[in-house]
């Protein structure tokens, strides 16, 4: 192709895409509808198995598995395995959504239930959809995308409230001052209630008795047969709310 051009997809191409879209979100939704009380374990792929953080995860996972929930993670190795490691051999569900990389990605042996996907947006929903809680580790670009969106979420009234906790202080305090110090203080682009959006600790015992009680207290929209997450609230469309605005300003 010459330089400077652009490869077109046909009409025909572009719909039977839409279909192989809709199919992810269907096996996802038939099987992680399945799952019950979940928590998303998010963290880097590169943490090898002698890291902290990596035994860290292993124990949280076990330790959530053990007060019934299923262990969703990516699926592939790092704090993903870990955590996937630590709930499967505590006799849990653990749930692997693996992806199609460039890169060949190979799945870790710990899942009980896994999900291929090639659309990272299609995987991303199943995260959040079926999680009742969140809990980060260290990482890089992706464990940041996972962290923000959960943010956005819950922010924005798009999910009911659901913990996030952020496992080691030395790797995200910095960020939580970034957040307090720039984005507020400077830009005053999200609220001092934002802050509050998310814990940061390095107490297992704290972050798994924390994502119970939070549980226990919004048990009404964690059961299993309601979404957790993106979709649960509606909100008002934005040309509903213009019209609203204009009829407003009219009186």
């Amino acid at each position: 192709m010459p330089d400077g051009e652009f490869s077109f997809r046909t009409a025909a191409e572009e719909t039977w895409r839409i279909f192989k879209i809709i199919a992810e979100f269907v096996e996802g939704v038939e099987t992680m509808s399945q799952v019950g009380p979940a928590v998303s374990i998010f963290g880097s792929a590169r943490t090898p198995a002698d890291d902290p953080f990596y035994k860290m995860a292993v124990e949280v996972a076990r330790r959530l598995a053990e007060c019934k929930f299923a262990v969703i993670t990516g699926g592939g190795p790092g704090i993903m395995e870990a955590a996937n490691k630590g709930a499967y051999e505590a006799g849990g569900k653990s749930v692997g959504l693996n992806i199609a990389l460039p890169h060949e990605q190979l799945p870790n042996p710990y899942q009980n239930v896994s999900i291929d996907f090639h659309y990272f947006f299609a995987r991303k929903v199943m995260f959040v959809k079926y999680a009742s809680a969140f809990v980060c580790f260290p990482g890089g670009y992706g464990t940041m995308d996972e962290f923000f969106e959960s943010m956005t979420l819950i922010q924005t009234g798009k999910t009911p409230p659901m913990k996030v906790v952020l496992m080691g202080r030395s790797f995200w305090e910095p960020l939580q001052a970034w957040l307090r110090d720039v984005m507020l203080a400077q830009r005053a682009a999200i609220s001092p209630g934002d802050l509050d959006l998310f814990s940061i600790t390095d107490d297992v015992d704290e972050a798994v008795d924390m994502i119970c009680c939070h549980h226990e207290q919004h048990a009404a929209v964690t059961t299993p047969d309601r979404m957790t997450a993106e979709g649960t609230v509606f909100g008002v469309p934005p040309r509903e709310s213009r019209r609203r605005t204009q009829r407003d300003s009219n009186k």
